[in-house]
């Protein structure tokens, strides 16, 4: 789930509109992004001993890291949906924990790494809540769906798609995104090409049609291909 700051677009989350039109919550897909995570987290040597995310949607990724970090790090939930919090109240424990709260109206909170994992793309003000969350912790990582490539611009339903059924206000290319978090000032310390497309199948028969060019393509030119077929979301790591 996301977070929202603006009523209007954020009511989906709080009337139970997206839950009923995404009713896993992308659930399947939180192990796979754990991964990335810890990934980025261990290349860069970062041991972090407070985690939160924005937009924890059902907290599987948070429980998902808790039990690959063990005892040695708390954790931190926040979302605005109460449908999404319902999903992550059994899930909580002592070093877990799942707030219904708007994080930007939180005062005094300095995690180590804040996690904005498919959140980005849902946020009515987006350059707003980038800045508001930029000294809530000290490392942010972020994980936003690059959903403007070529075929998407030639085929406008499939924007139209992400726009009703999974809410995705705005789409991004790599260097967009990243350009905006440089004008943010934030200092960019990765950056690197998740292949989404290989973890959520089943979206109908053009994405099967593109299982191979994006595959075979990304070994020949990944700028091209991406930026060509789409399929890949960005990871980044910054401060």
């Amino acid at each position: 789930m996301h977070q929202v700051i603006q009523m209007g677009y954020s009511d989906i989350y709080q009337n139970g509109e997206y839950l009923r039109k995404n009713p896993t919550w992308d659930v399947e897909d939180s192990p796979w992004k754990t991964a990335q995570i810890l990934k980025m987290l261990l290349d860069h040597n970062i041991r972090p001993c407070s985690i939160g995310e924005v937009g924890c949607g059902a907290g599987e990724i948070l429980v998902n890291l808790q039990r690959a970090m063990g005892e040695e790090c708390i954790f931190w939930g926040y979302d605005i949906s109460p449908q999404a919090i319902e999903l992550c109240k059994p899930k909580s424990n002592p070093r877990l924990h799942f707030l219904q709260r708007d994080l930007l109206q939180e005062h005094d909170i300095n995690w180590d790494v804040l996690l904005a994992i498919d959140v980005i793309e849902h946020v009515e003000d987006y350059l707003g809540f980038l800045r508001a969350i930029k000294d809530k912790a000290t490392y942010k990582i972020f994980h936003v769906p690059l959903e403007f490539f070529a075929i998407s611009a030639i085929y406008s339903g499939f924007l139209r798609k992400q726009r009703l059924n999974s809410g995705h206000l705005h789409y991004f290319t790599r260097d967009l995104f990243l350009q905006i978090l440089s004008e943010l000032d934030y200092d960019v310390l990765d950056a690197r090409y998740t292949p989404g497309y290989m973890v959520s199948r089943g979206h109908g028969w053009k994405d099967d049609l593109l299982y191979i060019p994006r595959r075979i393509g990304f070994l020949l030119s990944r700028d091209l291909t991406v930026r060509t077929f789409g399929g890949y979301s960005l990871l980044v790591l910054a401060r």
